[in-house]
């Protein structure tokens, strides 16, 4: 998981918490806001409910006028139409109501069943068929209601004391008004009646009572100023008659006649019941007032603490998004930044460094501090120590490879001095041999001078090796191109086993360049030097040459052991690319051949044969070839080692001074990139028990079979008597075969002359081995070179014939 996402999730864990804690906060706020807002709707529709009442008892009036003598029917119609008008404002305030009281509920269903049945009575108010006690009980029923309902309301959750006493308040007042329109009623009765009754006597005294109650109730739960505005309404004029006819009327006995008139009593009553009404809104606007204020004190609250959470969660958010996009920025420029430098930079100044002279005098720390710091990131912070730490690390990264990269040069300059005073020692050897050699004349004394000058020749290969290992080349350069098969020779003539080196099949026409023939001879001498030391001491080390194309491939075959997949994959990877430093002792040789190779662009490989054993291949592009070379002669037998097949195997001979630059003075000495010069066989061999000096070839450490040790010396083999019936047109010697250890010629072509003593059957092989598979594939390649590109070889020998297509 990305950074930035376990930043998302470590910001989104405590975001969430507190998201959580801050709704369970602002819940009981929003709650308030929520219900402060519901009671303004029911004090609203409180408001229209004393509206209606009011209307209500003015309708009530009328119609017990209407329906007692006492008034017309256009009266009556007109308080309908007001008693309508208030009905439809207060059905649309109640419809909007939620989470009304159980009580004032069912007080608003009542209500809205009376509003559905009053055209029934109203009727019966018209048609006067109706008794002024069931009119007046209809009418008392619903403004019992609209009262209930004023009263439920100071019920409703959320309803602070203060509130609900006022709400109580008021409904006691609209109870007192209640109960003074009752006893107009009641009054009315009693003068269409000639007088009291016994019962309307009570009902008029007991709603005088209640009255008193109702109002004693407002004092009590409303403020003071209520009780102010109420004593100060009822001190006019029109209060104080209405009270005198009220005290009138409530001095008449029952059975007598009332001395007050009904329309003093209805103006009286209606002055009084304005009156009260015009209190009853003063209180009921002081309500909706106060309702109204803790309403929106409460919203803004609620809004406020929303705002405050909210804006402090933005802000948390927004710091949490800036602070994490600088860290994951940082970060990210600091695994930009590693990355940079394990994967481009630090390998690219560890390249610079392994080359030679990479440090030009300067010193490690001058090196290092050269480099500069990778990481820009840096600060008083964790991120800027890690980046900080960085830079340390890749500075003393950078010092510790300058440093090892001063220590190879050193190292580098001491091999290379150990190998100058070597090869001037060398030098010195060899001009003390060539005085004795220059008047010796006994072959015995002459063959053991042969054998130290050819362990000159070894040791000038080995301080060539360190000459290589560090950094320079051969300083000697041909000015002349030389035939491959010259150079397998001069090859072979560095080792110790050259007896043991035989040709194969070599393609005439390949030559290589001046600048390269000394390199090449160094690599393919490294190649067999491995292949004659890690095979059986009596198998050949077989090598053929063709070309391909532009290019040309030497093969080198042994008949050892082998090794496993994955020595040999390391090996090859060696080879392709050469270490820059000094490398593994006991590898030398691999070090050797790859720096060698690298610098002229041979590709060197080392692969399985069908058989047992290892096959040396080295590809040589065409920068290596010389042009439209032409041989004299290809290699004949005599020039070659121990040809394995043949009746009389001739070693390749030992090298002469001629090599160094020396004169040749005897006979038998050859030139290590020329031909020998009458060498007998005998002369060439090395003495029995002559013990070989433990170096390694290319892969020596690679190839090591096992042996700790330095190989048991060969003896000395009795080599028969032989004739040399000719050679090919390919080079390749033509001698009569022995029959079990025939090594078959490839390369010949159909249409040869038959060799004397070929009639013979042959016996076939058991297997094939790899020198045998190597001769075929030599074969193939030179055929389908020649059929490519149509080149013409030179004229059949004597023995040979051969017939173009």
């Amino acid at each position: 998981m990305k950074i930035n996402r376990r930043l998302v999730l470590l910001v989104t864990a405590p975001l969430t918490v507190a998201v959580a804690f801050s709704v369970l906060a602002l819940a009981p706020a929003t709650n308030q806001a929520l219900q402060a807002g519901r009671l303004t709707s029911m004090v609203e529709v409180a408001d229209e409910a004393s509206e209606l009442t009011y209307r209500l008892q003015r309708e009530r009036a009328a119609a017990t006028a209407l329906v007692s003598a006492q008034g017309d029917a256009e009266a009556f119609r007109l308080r309908t139409e007001e008693t309508d008008r208030s009905i439809a404002g207060f059905r649309s305030r109640a419809e909007g109501l939620s989470a009304v009281p159980g009580s004032a509920r069912g007080a608003l269903d009542r209500i809205e069943r009376f509003v559905e049945e009053m055209p029934g009575l109203r009727a019966q108010v018209r048609s006067k068929s109706s008794t002024v006690s069931a009119l007046a009980f209809g009418y008392r029923i619903v403004i019992a209601d609209l009262n209930s309902y004023r009263d439920g309301i100071a019920q409703a959750d959320g309803v602070d004391a203060d509130i609900a006493d006022r709400i109580r308040a008021a409904a006691a007042l609209s109870e007192a008004a209640e109960h003074t329109a009752q006893q107009q009623v009641t009054v009315a009765r009693a003068q269409a009646a000639g007088g009291f009754t016994t019962a309307s006597q009570r009902t008029f005294d007991a709603g005088r009572m209640g009255y008193t109650e109702s109002i004693g109730v407002m004092y009590d739960l409303g403020p003071g100023a209520w009780r102010t505005w109420l004593e100060r309404t009822l001190s006019g004029a029109r209060a104080l008659e209405s009270r005198r006819l009220e005290d009138e009327i409530g001095r008449t006995g029952a059975g007598k006649d009332l001395t007050v008139t009904p329309k003093q009593w209805q103006k009286a009553s209606n002055d009084r019941q304005e009156l009260l009404r015009s209190v009853e809104k003063r209180v009921d606007a002081a309500i909706l007032a106060q309702v109204s204020d803790v309403r929106t004190t409460l919203v803004w609250t609620a809004g406020a603490e929303v705002a405050l959470v909210v804006l402090t969660l933005v802000g948390v958010v927004v710091v949490a998004i800036r602070l994490g996009r600088v860290m994951i920025r940082r970060l990210r420029d600091l695994r930009n930044a590693a990355h940079e430098v394990a994967h481009s930079g630090l390998p690219t100044v560890m390249a610079e460094l392994s080359q030679p002279g990479a440090l030009r005098g300067a010193t490690p720390e001058e090196v290092a501090r050269r480099t500069g710091d990778p990481v820009r990131t840096t600060g008083q912070d964790e991120i800027g120590e890690v980046g900080e730490a960085f830079n340390a690390v890749h500075h003393e990264a950078v010092r510790l490879a300058a440093q090892q990269a001063h220590t190879h040069e050193q190292l580098a300059e001491t091999l290379v001095g150990v190998a100058r005073r070597g090869a001037r020692l060398t030098a010195v050897m060899v001009s003390e041999l060539d005085t004795v050699q220059r008047d010796e004349a006994d072959p015995a004394r002459m063959k053991a001078l042969f054998a130290l000058d050819h362990l000159a020749v070894r040791m000038e290969r080995n301080t060539n090796n360190l000459l290589v290992l560090g950094g320079y080349g051969n300083a000697r350069v041909r000015s002349a191109d030389v035939g491959c098969s010259t150079v397998i020779v001069a090859a072979a003539q560095q080792i110790e086993r050259f007896d043991r080196v035989s040709l194969g099949v070599i393609e005439s026409g390949i030559g290589i360049t001046a600048r390269a023939v000394h390199d090449v001879a160094h690599i393919l001498a490294e190649l067999l030097d491995n292949a004659t030391r890690y095979s059986p001491p009596d198998k050949q080390v077989g090598v053929a040459v063709w070309r391909l194309w532009d290019r040309a491939v030497v093969q080198i075959v042994d008949e050892g052991v082998g090794m496993t997949a994955e020595r040999r994959t390391a090996h090859n990877a060696a080879l392709l690319e050469p270490r820059a430093g000094i490398g593994d002792v006991r590898s030398m040789g691999l070090h050797v051949v790859a720096r060698l190779a690298a610098r002229h662009g041979i590709v060197v490989e080392l692969r399985d044969s069908s058989g047992p054993g290892t096959i040396a291949e080295v590809t040589l592009p065409a920068k290596v070839l010389a042009l439209d070379f032409k041989e004299d002669r290809g290699p004949s037998q005599d020039d070659l080692g121990n040809g394995v097949g043949y009746e009389t195997p001739r070693p390749i001979t030992p090298p002469g001074p001629q090599d160094r630059g020396q004169p040749a003075r005897a006979e038998g000495r050859p030139d290590r990139l020329g031909t020998p010069v009458g060498a007998a066989p005998g002369d060439r061999e090395a003495p029995p028990g002559h013990e070989r000096p433990r170096e390694d070839g290319p892969g020596g450490g690679a190839r090591d079979r096992g042996h700790g040790t330095t190989p048991a010396p060969r003896p000395a083999r009795e080599e028969p008597a032989s004739r040399v019936a000719g050679v090919s047109s390919s080079g390749l010697p033509l001698r009569q075969r022995r029959a079990p250890q025939q090594w078959p010629t490839a390369g010949r072509r159909e249409g040869a002359e038959q060799r004397p003593g070929a009639g013979a059957p042959r016996p076939s092989p058991r297997r094939r081995d790899s020198r045998q598979v190597s001769d075929v594939l030599a074969a193939y390649a030179q055929g389908i070179n020649r059929s490519t590109n149509h080149r013409g070889r030179s004229a059949p020998d004597d023995h040979t014939e051969r017939t173009e297509k």
